[in-house]
């Protein structure tokens, strides 16, 4: 999945950057809230987490443009700021989530996968199409009475899939979820994931759509 980290402290962002890519994530790091919303608006993302004392446009600010354009992208503050109020607003706001600085990076990745379930309609820790389950925090799939543990990369194209079983994504889409900005991306790297993701799961785990791209199904 990819990430949107909004953080102008370059120690923070750093240090957040390294344990997401670390988790599997694909991360894009912006320093100021002008440069989020220009990002935003051409890069789909899986999670955003926004600081809010920001350069240029603050949190909040940037927060309320991301709703108001009607983006569904789940939004984690991630601050200082711990006055009531601040957290008022930015719940209010249209905040999934209001972390406190310092945090703990296990805490934090535990509620963006709560949010990005939440998101999903799904209530439970663990991602499934009925014959298919993925879970998020172990990185292990299920497939009836097989089980695999599943490389970063494998994870990032199975769970790109798995947030949207039934429909196609192409080459495209799947690269733009599994690498962030500056990584290398070979011709056949989403291929080459799905190879593997299949001889670890059968051949029938994801479905290929000649000249389209790939899917799950719905399940039952």
């Amino acid at each position: 999945m990819r990430v949107l980290l909004v953080e102008d402290d370059r120690m923070i962002g750093t240090a957040v950057e390294q344990s997401l890519k670390d988790a599997t994530y694909a991360v894009d790091w912006v320093r100021d809230g002008q440069a989020a919303l220009t990002v935003i608006a051409s890069q789909e993302y899986g999670v955003v987490l926004l600081d809010l004392g920001l350069p240029k446009k603050d949190g909040l600010e940037v927060l309320r443009a991301i709703r108001s354009k009607g983006l569904p992208v789940p939004v984690v503050i991630i601050t200082a700021r711990d006055a009531l109020e601040d957290r008022v607003q930015g719940l209010d706001g249209g905040a999934d989530d209001y972390v406190l600085k310092p945090f703990e990076m296990a805490e934090l990745l535990a509620r963006m996968r709560a949010v990005v379930r939440r998101k999903g309609g799904v209530a439970g820790p663990v991602m499934s199409n009925g014959s298919l389950s993925l879970d998020p925090a172990s990185r292990e799939a299920r497939v009836d009475a097989k089980t695999a543990q599943l490389s970063a990369r494998e994870f990032s194209v199975l769970q790109a899939l798995m947030m949207r079983p039934g429909a196609i994504l192409s080459r495209a889409e799947l690269e733009d979820r599994v690498y962030g900005w500056n990584e290398e991306v070979e011709s056949n790297a989403v291929e080459f994931l799905i190879h593997a993701i299949r001889k670890k799961l059968g051949s029938t785990t994801i479905k290929n759509v000649r000249g389209m791209g790939w899917m799950v199904s719905k399940g039952s």
